[in-house]
C-alpha cells in the first residue's frame, strides 16, 4: 500500500461517511447509520495502525534525523511567493496523534450507537461525528500551518455543531447558548492564531513546518522580557500568539469558559471532542512549532505559567461542582494545564505522553459517566445517585480503573506521564533562574493531590454511599443531558431502580479500561527503567526525540542542528525520590477524598468554588455587558440607525421626493402638455431675443 492510499484514506474515510450520511442518513434505520460512522472511523484506526509500521521502516532524513511519510494530494493556493499546498505528513509526533485519536475515535463511535439509540436526528448525529474525526485528522497531518488552520476551524465548526445538537432546548444555559459560546470563545483564539501564522509567513518565507522549524533552529534565544523580544515577528511575538490560538482551543486560562459549559452536548461529544481530541489540538499545535518556542523564553515561562495556574485554579473548581460531567469537565481543564505545563518547561515529549495516556483515561470516564447517565435515566446529579456499584457493575469497574489511573495511582498509565512531567519540571533549564521550575513542580503537585480528592468524591458519590435516587435535597438537578430522553422524565421514577448499559457501551468501556491501565508502559520514566535494569525504557519519549526540539542547560535553548548547551545529567536517584513523593501524593489524595465524603457526601464546600471563581460573572460584567451597552447605545443606535441607516433613509427620501415633483410632469392631460410646450417655446424665443439685445 503506498503512501497515498494511506494517508490520504485515513482522512477521507470519515468524509465519506460523513457525506453518505448527510445525504442519505435520513432514509437509513439506526444499524446502519451506526455501521457507516463507526465503520470508516474503524478503517481510519486500521490505516494508521498500517502508516505507523510503515513510518518505523523508514529511514531517518535530514539534519534532524526525521522518520517522514509525505503525501502531496493537489496544489492549493499559490499566490506570488505564498504556497500552501494541501499535502500530508507523517512523522512521529502526527504518528502517535493519529493512532490514538482514531483508535479512541472508533471506540466512542461504538459506544455512541447504544447511547443516542432512539435520539431523533441520530444519522445527523454521526454525520457531525465523522465531519469532526475527518477535520481532527487534516489538522493533525496538515503538513503546513494553513492545512492546519483548516482542521483547526473544521473542528471548531463542528464542536459548535455537537455541542448545540439538543438545539430545540431553550434558555441562557442550555445547548445552543453553550454552543455559541464555545464557537465565540474559540474565535478569540484563531484570530491570534491567524495573525501567527501571516507573521511566520512574513519572517521565515514559508508556512510549511519543515521550513518553519528550519528558519527557527537557525534563531538566537531572544533575551527574556525584553521589548526586543517582543518585536513585529520576534520569536516571542509569535510563539505567544499562537499560544493564545492554543489556550481557546484547549481552554486555558482566560479562554477556559466554554469547554464546562459544552458539557450540554451529548455525553459522547463530551468524550471525543471535549476530552480526548479536539481539546488536545492546542497542546498538539505548540509541540509542532516547539522549534519556535524555545527560541522565545519569556513564551515558554507565560505557557508554563498559564498551564500551571489553569491546572491548579480547575482542580478546586472541580472539587465542588455536583453535576458528574462538569467535575469532569474542569478534570479536563486541569490536565490540559499539566501538558502546557510541560511544554513550557521544555518537556514536548512528556507533555504528548500525557495527551495519550489522558486521551485513555478520561474518555473512559466520559463514556462511564454516560453510562451512569444512562442507567439513572438521563440524570447527572451525584447527590441523586449513590449506591450504583451492584446495580451496574462493569461501568463501576471499568471506571475505577480510570479513577486511579487520572489520580496517578502506581503503575497505571497516568502515574507513569504525571510522573514524568512533575520531574521534567523539578529538573528544568527552559528558565535562567531554576527556582520556577521547582514553584511550578509544587503547584503541579498540589494539583495531584486536589485530583485525588475530586475524583474520589466523584466515585464515593456515584458508587458507594447509600442510595439518594428518590431523595428532595430541595435543589435544582440542573438541566438534562437530553432534550427528549424517549422516557418522559428524567431520573428514576418511584420504584424505578438503575441498569447497567447494552454491550454496545460496556465493550468500548472495557477496552480503554485496558488501555489506561497498561497505556502507560510505551513511556516508562527512565528513572523507574533503571531501577529495573532497563536503559531507555521512555519509548516515547525516545520516538518523539527528533519531531521536538530540546532545551539545554542553563535558560539556554537549543534545536537539532544548533549546538546545545550540555543537557543536564539524568539524576536516577532525584528521580526515583520524587515518584516516591507523587505516590504518596496521590494514595493520601485518595484517603482524604474518601474519609471526607465518604463520611458526608453532600459536604458543601465554599459557594465560590461552586460558582467557579465567578469567572463567568466577571467576563458579563468586565466585557460582555459594557461591549452589549456599546453596541446597544453607540454602534446600533448612533453609528448603525442614525448615520449608516439615516444617510441611506435620507438619500431613498430625496430621491422619493424628487419623483414625486418629477411625476407632476407626467399627468396624461393633453392640455398639460400643450401648456408646457409654450411655455419652453416662449423661454426659448425670450433667451433668443435677451442674446440679440445683449449683442
Amino acid at each position: 500500500m503506498n503512501t497515498t492510499t494511506l494517508l490520504g484514506g485515513i482522512i477521507f474515510a470519515p468524509l465519506i461517511g460523513a457525506l453518505v450520511l448527510g445525504l442519505f442518513g435520513k432514509r437509513m434505520n439506526e444499524r446502519t447509520v451506526g455501521l457507516i460512522a463507526s465503520a470508516t472511523v474503524g478503517v481510519s484506526f486500521v490505516l494508521a495502525i498500517i502508516a505507523f509500521t510503515t513510518l518505523l521502516g523508514v529511514a531517518p532524513e535530514g539534519a534532524e534525523g526525521i522518520r517522514r511519510l509525505h503525501n502531496p494530494l493537489f496544489p492549493w493556493i499559490e499566490v506570488g511567493s505564498f504556497k500552501a499546498p494541501f499535502d500530508l505528513v507523517l512523522d512521529p509526533l502526527s504518528a502517535l496523534y493519529v493512532v490514538f485519536v482514531t483508535g479512541v475515535g472508533f471506540l466512542i463511535h461504538i459506544f455512541a450507537t447504544g447511547y443516542m439509540h432512539g435520539e431523533g436526528g441520530y444519522y445527523r448525529f454521526f454525520c457531525y461525528m465523522n465531519l469532526f474525526m475527518f477535520n481532527m485528522l487534516v489538522l493533525i497531518l496538515g503538513s503546513n500551518m494553513l492545512v492546519m488552520f483548516v482542521g483547526w476551524e473544521g473542528v471548531g465548526l463542528c464542536s459548535y455543531l455537537l455541542i448545540g445538537f439538543y438545539f430545540q432546548q431553550q434558555g441562557p444555559a442550555f445547548p445552543n447558548q453553550s454552543a455559541k459560546k464555545a464557537f465565540i470563545v474559540n474565535r478569540i483564539g484563531d484570530v491570534a492564531f491567524a495573525i501567527a501564522i501571516m507573521l511566520v509567513f512574513m519572517k521565515a518565507g514559508s508556512i510549511e513546518f519543515a521550513a518553519v522549524n528550519e528558519w527557527a533552529r537557525s534563531l538566537t534565544a531572544a533575551e527574556p522580557m525584553t521589548v526586543a523580544a517582543f518585536g513585529l515577528g520576534g520569536a516571542s511575538t509569535i510563539a505567544l500568539l499562537m499560544f493564545i490560538g492554543a489556550t481557546g482551543k484547549s481552554a486555558q486560562i482566560p479562554l477556559f469558559v466554554w469547554l464546562p459549559d459544552a458539557m450540554a452536548g451529548p455525553t459522547p461529544v463530551s468524550a471525543l471532542i471535549h476530552a480526548a481530541t479536539m481539546v488536545t489540538a492546542g497542546v498538539y499545535m505548540v509541540a509542532r512549532t516547539s522549534e519556535v518556542f524555545v527560541k522565545a523564553p519569556s513564551a515558554m515561562f507565560v505557557v508554563a505559567t498559564i498551564g500551571a495556574l489553569t491546572a491548579l485554579g480547575a482542580a478546586t473548581i472541580g472539587l465542588a461542582q455536583w453535576d458528574i460531567k462538569k467535575v469532569l469537565a474542569y478534570s479536563t481543564v486541569s490536565q490540559l494545564g499539566y501538558m502546557f505545563l510541560a511544554c513550557g518547561v521544555g518537556a514536548f515529549g512528556a507533555g504528548v505522553f500525557h495527551v495519550v495516556t489522558h486521551a485513555f483515561f478520561k474518555a473512559l470516564l466520559f463514556l462511564g459517566s454516560g453510562s451512569v447517565i444512562l442507567g439513572m435515566h438521563h440524570e447527572q446529579d451525584m447527590r441523586k445517585m449513590g449506591g450504583l456499584r451492584k446495580f451496574m457493575p462493569i461501568t463501576h469497574a471499568t471506571m475505577a480503573v480510570g479513577w486511579l489511573a487520572i489520580c496517578g495511582f502506581p503503575l497505571l498509565s497516568g502515574f507513569f506521564s504525571k510522573d514524568e512531567i512533575l520531574y521534567q519540571t523539578f529538573t528544568t533549564n527552559a528558565f535562567a533562574n531554576p527556582v520556577f521550575g521547582k514553584i511550578f513542580w509544587g503547584i503541579g503537585a498540589l494539583t495531584a493531590i486536589l485530583t485525588a480528592v475530586y475524583m474520589t468524591r466523584l466515585m464515593v458519590l456515584t458508587f458507594w454511599t447509600k442510595e439518594r435516587w428518590h431523595d428532595d435535597h430541595g435543589h435544582d438537578h440542573g438541566h438534562a443531558d437530553h432534550a427528549d430522553d424517549g422516557h418522559g422524565h428524567h431520573g428514576l421514577a418511584k420504584g424505578e431502580t438503575p441498569h447497567e448499559s447494552p454491550w454496545s457501551m460496556t465493550l468500548p468501556l472495557i477496552v480503554l479500561a485496558i488501555a489506561a491501565a497498561v497505556g502507560g508502559y510505551v513511556g516508562v520514566p527512565n528513572g523507574l527503567g533503571h531501577l529495573v535494569g532497563i536503559e531507555n525504557s521512555n519509548m516515547v519519549e525516545h520516538f518523539l526525540e527528533p519531531s521536538v526540539a530540546h532545551v539545554g542547560s542553563h535558560g539556554a535553548v537549543a534545536g537539532h542542528g544548533v549546538e546545545a548547551a550540555a543537557p543536564v545529567a539524568h539524576d536516577a536517584t532525584l528521580e526515583l525520590g520524587l515518584t516516591a513523593f507523587s505516590i504518596l501524593l496521590a494514595l493520601g489524595g485518595i484517603g482524604v477524598g474518601f474519609w471526607i465524603f465518604r463520611k458526608n457526601p453532600l459536604l458543601k464546600l465554599p459557594k465560590i468554588l461552586e460558582d467557579k471563581w465567578r469567572v463567568d460573572e466577571l467576563y458579563e460584567a468586565t466585557i460582555i455587558h459594557p461591549i452589549r451597552k456599546l453596541s446597544e447605545s453607540i454602534l446600533w443606535k448612533a453609528v448603525d440607525v442614525r448615520s449608516i441607516d439615516g444617510l441611506v433613509n435620507a438619500v431613498a427620501d430625496g430621491i422619493r421626493g424628487l419623483g414625486g415633483t418629477m411625476r407632476y410632469l407626467q399627468s396624461g392631460l393633453t392640455r398639460s402638455y400643450v401648456a408646457v410646450i409654450l411655455l419652453g417655446a416662449a423661454c426659448l424665443v425670450g433667451y433668443f431675443l435677451v442674446q440679440g439685445y445683449v449683442k
